[in-house]
């Protein structure tokens, strides 16, 4: 029989292959803020489940005070900041911290301490709900990112993440290079690595938000992205089988090469016990 997998140092290996981005940069989003910015904006006044989810939490938990972790331009605080008695919005980057400044002012809320740090790293008192979305893709140790969320938890830790199709064309590429169908660190590797935490938690797949499909001009940029993803650089060794399946599934649509849609976003929660 085989021995299970460490899910925890799977994660550590897609963290540390599609490498960490702006790793050694003073800021790696002092270009990209505001175009990030703009880009959540509207998706942070859309009524989905996801967002339904933590009103509905905080509303069930009235006076709750909320830890985001990674808040990026503050889509999820200025959302989440009227039901809540307290909002501590963390993010490493002073650029987004800018940014989410500028957006609290203007939606005139008074609530919400903006903490310049990065998890699971940065001191921040206890916390009733404790809420990440898709901040956690460039952190090696999985397992001291969730043990520190459950020690700043007094009530419910929450984890939105992506969790793409095993039939995928990514899973497939990743299986031709790496033997297994994972080219990012993402749910289905988180989940696992929660299970051998011992914990169990609900999830959510998030019924018809999968993500927009990604397009290239040419199929040589498709290439380069995937090799950007995966890491490979100036590896050329895998080229040729990338290439073959990316000439089999991407479809070819008013002149770019569109890839299948092959994303969806899994919401993941658990309550602590007393």
């Amino acid at each position: 029989m085989e021995k299970e997998a460490d899910a925890a140092l799977l994660w550590r290996q897609l963290v540390a292959a599609g490498g960490r981005k702006g790793e050694g940069d003073a800021d790696p989003w002092s270009r990209r803020a505001v175009s990030y910015a703009r880009q959540v904006k509207d998706r942070g006044t859309r009524k989905d489940a996801a967002r339904r989810f933590m009103v509905e939490l905080l509303d069930q938990h009235p006076g709750s005070t909320l830890l985001d972790i990674g808040a990026g331009t503050g889509a999820w605080a200025c959302l989440l900041a009227p039901h809540a008695a307290r909002v501590t919005a963390l993010d490493p980057s002073p650029a987004m911290r800018a940014i989410l400044a500028d957006n609290l002012r203007a939606e005139g809320l008074g609530n919400v301490e903006i903490v310049a740090g990065a998890w699971p790293e940065a001191e921040v008192e206890a916390h009733d709900i404790s809420f990440c979305s898709h901040a956690m893709y460039g952190v090696l140790d999985l397992p001291r990112f969730i043990r520190r969320m459950q020690a700043v938890t007094r009530t419910c830790c929450v984890l939105l993440m992506r969790a793409p199709a095993a039939d995928g064309v990514m899973a497939e590429i990743a299986r031709s290079v790496w033997g297994h169908p994972h080219d990012s660190a993402n749910f289905q590797v988180a989940y696992q690595c929660l299970l051998q935490m011992g914990i169990f938690a609900d999830v959510r797949f998030l019924a018809g938000e999968s993500w927009q499909p990604w397009s290239h001009e040419s199929l040589e940029a498709a290439l380069e992205e995937v090799k950007r993803r995966l890491g490979l650089g100036g590896d050329d060794r895998h080229d040729a089988r990338i290439r073959a399946i990316l000439e089999r599934r991407l479809v070819f649509e008013d002149g770019r090469y569109v890839w299948p849609a092959a994303m969806r976003t899994a919401l993941v929660h658990w309550f602590r016990t007393p």
